[in-house]
């Protein structure tokens, strides 16, 4: 079993190895959700979660990464080993699993890129797909969140409820405030074309949601917004929706991502844009975002 490299940078002013950074993983129990007629009924049980502190733990989470993101969505993967999906950032990355107790199996993931270790890689992932520089002032203190999914058979709230709690014990364990990334709208979204739906998603949220003007991105390969019938009532995907619930905000207009055929639209989540509500989970106290 080959251990994870080992030690890094320091992460939080406490210098800890890659694989150390983190409490031990925990079990929840959910509850029980009812499937929609149709589709695969959600399974429901008691899972756990980790982070990953080994090599082949880390190919659990890229392979439910290729059989979501190449098999269900039919992403087109450069990959050296056949049934993964793999990139240069992995290797920088923390990688936060989610297993369903009964069989171990990894059923959901995200993998997270600190400050550190974006200076080390030398970019982050978003920065492939957008011109970032009006967030050069917040790298010091902001992670990007990258390649979340859930296997199709566990896809209710508590896998996901459970990957952002730990999130928010990881960036409030490690003085972290800001948290960015590639939100995806895949191809074909409610039955319409990608760049359709895409456009009419763009049109809804930069109304609401649509950050400051410092904060403003451009895509490096833009989805053609302006050649698109934006009026198709479609809501957002469940993860951009519940990213909004949060309090995120959307950095500018979706870029096309040919590779995984989806539109990606560039989000913020700051601590201290958490409604109240949420803010206990990340500070755990009330109110507060520390």
């Amino acid at each position: 079993m080959k251990e994870l490299p080992n030690p890094t940078f320091a992460l939080s002013p406490v210098a800890m190895p890659r694989g150390s950074l983190h409490q031990s993983g925990h079990a929840v129990s959910q509850p029980s959700v009812h499937g929609v007629q149709g589709s695969p009924r959600p399974t429901v049980g008691k899972i756990s979660v980790s982070w990953a502190r080994h090599q082949d733990e880390v190919r659990q989470a890229q392979r439910l990464r290729y059989q979501v993101f190449a098999l269900e969505m039919g992403a087109t993967l450069s990959n050296s080993l056949p049934g993964h999906d793999i990139d240069l950032f992995d290797d920088y990355c923390e990688h936060l699993l989610v297993r369903d107790e009964a069989g171990n199996e990894v059923i959901g993931t995200y993998r997270v890129l600190t400050p550190t270790q974006a200076k080390r890689v030398g970019s982050t992932y978003s920065d492939t797909e957008f011109d970032l520089t009006r967030l050069r002032s917040l790298r010091e203190r902001m992670v990007e969140l990258g390649r979340s999914c859930v296997h199709a058979e566990h896809r209710h709230g508590g896998v996901i409820l459970a990957l952002w709690g730990a999130l928010a014990e990881f960036m409030a364990r490690n003085q972290l405030d800001t948290m960015i990334g590639c939100a995806s709208i895949p191809m074909q979204h409610n039955g319409v074309s990608s760049g359709q739906a895409a456009a009419s998603i763009w049109r809804q949220v930069r109304q609401t949601h649509l950050a400051p003007i410092e904060y403003r991105v451009t895509p490096r390969l833009a989805l053609p917004v302006e050649q698109l019938d934006d009026s198709l009532d479609v809501e957002p995907p469940a993860l951009i929706k519940g990213y909004l619930r949060l309090g995120a905000k959307v950095l500018g207009a979706p870029a096309w991502d040919p590779d995984f055929n989806s539109a990606d639209l560039p989000m913020m989540m700051r601590i201290a844009d958490l409604p109240p509500r949420y803010l206990k989970h990340f500070s755990g106290k009330p109110g507060s975002a520390t």
